[in-house]
């Protein structure tokens, strides 16, 4: 297992592909024509879902599951794509999941996201692990059933073919038409091929999971001349852009297909070369997590599904969940980097896209965030810098949500701060920070302080002793 994780992790590092693990695509497959009756969908409903790391629960309780599932229904959230593995223990945790859901009591959905790059499928028994997943819930009160068919998804895929002629046959023949009547599944893997390949799945697939649209990952350091603040200010129209979206969109129409969406706030994973071999950033800063979430209820006409990516994969830091469960040696990067005022703001834009109306603001809040140290800064650190270092800015980012107009100002020290006029609604700022510098955002209206938000433990320091890419996440009450 570890074995394999290595080999693939190198495949994805070079491909820039995130995920728990990764598998080279093979997308030049023969295309050939299905059995299974064309798409025809019909279920309107929109869902947020997250997408929940089996793998990183091994020490959890029921208990630990009735908590999440409480947490993310509290915050707009209507369900969990629980990415299983290999390993023997997750079938049980995936029970305990679906007895959490039920006995939490409020209808919160569950499906299962087949992480393929874990699971074997060379040979056609290795199907029957998927297909005795979705027959053991297919009837559970809490599975998600969409257009009457058990919801059913993938991390990767793209490569197997379970004994067949090629990949199309294999989910197909192995998978999707052994799967019928109450059983029958409404596939929208997430496949790592060109849009140009969708046609060839037709039959196969009900829709696409687009994993790498949460992050503008065209954006690396190659894409600008310099590393100066104004050169790297360009590439913040990347941030939130849907150019990925649109692509998928336009490539499921012909086909009638579901579209789901990734959504996520951040992204760095640092493992060495002797390990897992991953070490690269995603551009993350100019208020990713607002900025994606606004751009696809721009266009949530033609969304169905949006998924959070993800409540707990510290690997790769882009959790909104909180810090609980088994770390895959994440420790040194996620520790004391709490990111839950990200999930405070999920319900907000949660409820724009399943509603079409963002909802009124009934309570002043800030949730405030920026990394440990300068982007150049060295350090001791035997792991490298994460590729793509130099195209994030030091700075502080805040995201105000303002019941009415209102002073806000954010400060690094005390000697550099900024005040803002903010109307109601929401409002994202940001402001530099130095080496040695703090974080701090007060928000006044008045002549009163409505909110006063500063970490006592934060410290932009200038002189880590490991490279630490993540954030710090902070919120007001």
């Amino acid at each position: 297992m570890f074995a394999l994780f290595v080999v693939v992790s190198l495949f994805f590092a070079d491909l820039g592909l995130s995920g728990p693990i990764g598998r080279k695509n093979l997308d030049g497959v023969a295309s050939m024509a299905m059995s299974r009756t064309p798409l025809s969908r019909r279920d309107s409903t929109k869902y947020v879902i997250a997408h929940h790391i089996v793998g990183n629960t091994a020490p959890y309780t029921l208990q630990n599951w009735l908590s999440d599932v409480t947490l993310a229904h509290q915050n707009g959230i209507d369900g969990f794509a629980l990415n299983v593995g290999s390993d023997s223990w997750e079938s049980q945790q995936v029970a305990n999941a679906y007895q959490a859901a039920l006995q939490s009591g409020t209808n919160f959905k569950l499906f299962l996201s087949f992480d393929m790059t874990s699971l074997p499928c060379g040979s056609a028994n290795d199907a029957t692990t998927l297909r005795n997943y979705i027959t053991t819930y297919a009837s559970h009160p809490n599975q998600l059933i969409y257009d009457s068919r058990v919801l059913a998804s993938t991390f990767s895929g793209e490569s197997c073919q379970f004994g067949q002629g090629s990949v199309q046959s294999g989910w197909s023949t192995q998978f999707v038409q052994q799967l019928s009547g109450k059983n029958a599944v409404y596939f929208v893997p997430s496949f790592f091929i060109s849009t140009s390949k969708f046609q060839s799945f037709s039959g196969v697939i009900d829709g696409m999971f687009n994993w790498n649209s949460a992050w503008p990952t065209q954006a690396t350091a190659s894409s600008v001349t310099n590393f100066a603040a104004s050169a790297l200010d360009s590439l913040a129209t990347d941030v939130g852009a849907t150019t990925s979206d649109e692509e998928y969109i336009n490539a499921l129409k012909p086909m009638g297909g579901s579209y789901a969406a990734g959504v996520s706030p951040w992204f760095f994973t640092h493992y060495s070369p002797q390990t897992y071999n991953k070490n690269w950033i995603y551009l993350s800063d100019d208020h990713l997590y607002a900025k994606r979430w606004e751009s696809l209820i721009g266009i949530r006409g033609q969304v169905d599904f949006v998924e959070i990516l993800t409540w707990n994969d510290y690997g790769e830091s882009h959790y909104i969940g909180p810090i609980e469960g088994a770390q895959p040696n994440s420790q040194a990067w996620v520790n004391g980097f709490d990111h839950t005022g990200w999930l405070n703001m999920t319900s907000y834009y949660a409820t724009a896209f399943k509603t079409g109306t963002y909802p009124t603001i009934s309570k002043d809040r800030i949730i405030m965030w920026s990394r440990p140290h300068p982007a150049f800064a060295t350090a001791p650190d035997p792991v490298s810098r994460p590729t793509n270092y130099q195209i994030t800015q030091d700075k502080i980012w805040a995201v105000v949500f303002a019941t009415s107009p209102a002073t806000v100002t954010l400060s690094t020290s005390s000697t550099e701060s900024q005040t803002f006029q903010v109307a109601a609604g929401v409002s994202k700022l940001s402001l530099s920070i130095s080496a040695g510098g703090s974080m701090k955002a007060v928000l006044q209206r008045n002549g009163q302080t409505i909110v006063d938000l500063q970490p006592e433990s934060f410290y932009f320091n200038p002189s880590p002793s490991l490279y630490n890419f993540n954030a710090l996440v902070v919120s007001s009450a």
